[in-house]
């Protein structure tokens, strides 16, 4: 069953738009596929539904932040105190006072499983390991998948952005896998707007993936826009190979992408969602977490970095489907304490404040969000004054989409080591997102390089808590 979220909105039927949207039922309803939903999305009689994924990376602690442990040994607790909270039962950390004031507009997985333990987002993008389908190219990630279903070339704006940096694009975390290059992220190069000091380890991986990791928004001084479309028109008269025996889909990838990019270079959507120079003042400072007094550490970013938000809302409003952005550095094997006192009341700030936006444009029952990393850290505190990872265990925060908020899922012990109750795989993350934009994740299949379908989840299951 797939529902789509969104305000009621009644038709001439009797009929409201979440009903209308409802596939797997009997009747005319039944008749309502994935290319019906486009064409009602096209016709404005049903919503486009959009996904701000939010990468915590390194790896954020549970116990830190939305499962705090007060009667836990100290060397388990830690330096925090725990805040009450608008939902009943629900403490947070104490340096998350605005996620407190609105934890009605949020809700909490504290049950959060299946990690793979990998120092990447791979499976915040995909639900998969690294390792599933690894010898026909990898999952792809779910951005990837909906490139392939819901994009076209000539949209104004990619279906899917990725402006993470850190880890996610050293490891390349939101990959095409297997659906290859033609449906790869569009990926801005934001290093300049937002600085993210790499590990000395992280140089070279990123040097490797050469200089084309990140698509550039110009257009040439010496390309016109007749000249563009000229040379298009030119490829596609000169292309003399035989594209049925390209197996590897670059022919594809090709075509897709000058035909995306002219599109994107003409119409100038995407570069004015991008262009800080453009954003009013005011709404830039809104962004703008206020200064913790604690000093960051070498790899973490400042108090600007939520307005990679502001981006992401921006880039929704001119077309974007899926947006990926990550907040660094959580891999806290030291100063745990000191670092999170700068970390976590930027998050607190940036998370509230997109939400609030969103809420105000009428936007926020048609935007999801999620903040989570690839796992938890350690119950008890090293010697350093730190945690290191932890893979049994991790944390979710989502937002918007019209979702059941207001609530925590799942529960862990009283060291916040193991899950309780009601276990939440990444999987299952990643299917209420797909649902969240009208598909059926575990009905739905994209074929692999040999041609064999494969279903977007394996074991994953839309969150019944979450949805209506």
């Amino acid at each position: 069953m797939l529902s789509i979220q969104g305000a009621r909105v009644r038709h001439c039927d009797g009929v409201s738009r979440r009903e209308a949207l409802r596939i797997g039922g009997a009747g005319a309803l039944a008749a309502l596929t994935l290319p019906a939903l486009l064409r009602a999305e096209q016709r404005g009689t049903a919503k486009r539904h959009s996904i701000i994924n939010l990468h915590l990376d390194g790896g954020p602690p549970q116990m830190d932040m939305i499962d705090p442990k007060p009667d836990a040994p100290v060397e388990v607790r830690g330096e925090f105190r725990s805040i009450a909270t608008q939902t009943p039962g629900l403490r947070l950390c104490e340096l998350m006072p605005k996620l407190a004031a609105m934890s009605d507009r949020f809700a909490f997985i504290r049950s959060l499983v299946g990690s793979a333990g990998r120092h990447d987002g791979f499976q915040c993008q995909s639900g998969f390991d690294t390792k599933s389908l690894a010898a026909l190219g990898g999952r792809p990630a779910l951005g990837c998948v909906i490139a392939k279903l819901m994009g076209s070339p000539k949209d104004p704006a990619p279906p899917f952005v990725d402006m993470m940096q850190g880890r996610p694009l050293v490891r390349n975390s939101a990959r095409p896998g297997f659906l290859g290059p033609a449906y790869q992220p569009f990926r801005p190069d934001i290093s300049e707007m937002f600085s993210r000091p790499l590990e000395e380890g992280m140089k070279a991986e990123l040097a490797r993936l050469g200089e084309q990791h990140a698509t550039s928004l110009a257009l040439n001084a010496e390309l016109t826009l007749d000249r563009l479309e000229d040379r298009a028109d030119l490829l596609r008269r000169f292309d003399g190979l035989r594209r049925e025996i390209d197996a590897h889909g670059m022919m594809e990838a090709v075509d897709q992408f000058h035909e995306q990019a002219a599109a994107i270079l003409t119409s100038g959507t995407l570069a004015r969602a991008l262009d800080v120079n453009a954003i009013p003042p005011a709404e830039l400072q809104r962004y703008t977490a206020p200064l913790t007094g604690t000093a960051p550490s070498s790899t973490a970013e400042d108090h600007h970095s939520m307005r990679k938000l502001l981006l992401a809302r921006r880039l929704i409003e001119a077309g974007a489907r899926v947006v990926s952005v990550s907040f660094s550095d959580f891999d806290t094997h030291s100063s745990n304490f000191t670092r999170l006192r700068h970390l976590l009341p930027i998050l607190d700030h940036g998370l509230c404040t997109l939400v609030s936006d969103l809420e105000e444009r009428g936007m926020l029952d048609d935007v999801t969000i999620v903040a989570w990393g690839e796992f938890g850290r350690t119950p008890k505190i090293n010697t350093k004054g730190g945690r290191d990872h932890w893979p049994r265990v991790s944390p979710a925060i989502v937002a918007g989409g019209g979702l059941r908020t207001g609530q925590v899922i799942g529960a862990t012990d009283r060291t916040a080591s193991t899950v309780e109750s009601r276990p939440v795989h990444y999987q299952d993350v990643i299917a209420t997102l797909y649902h969240q934009l009208g598909i059926v994740p575990d009905r739905t299949t994209v074929p692999d390089t040999t041609g064999r379908p494969q279903y977007l989840v394996v074991e994953g299951k839309v969150i019944p808590e979450l949805v209506y």
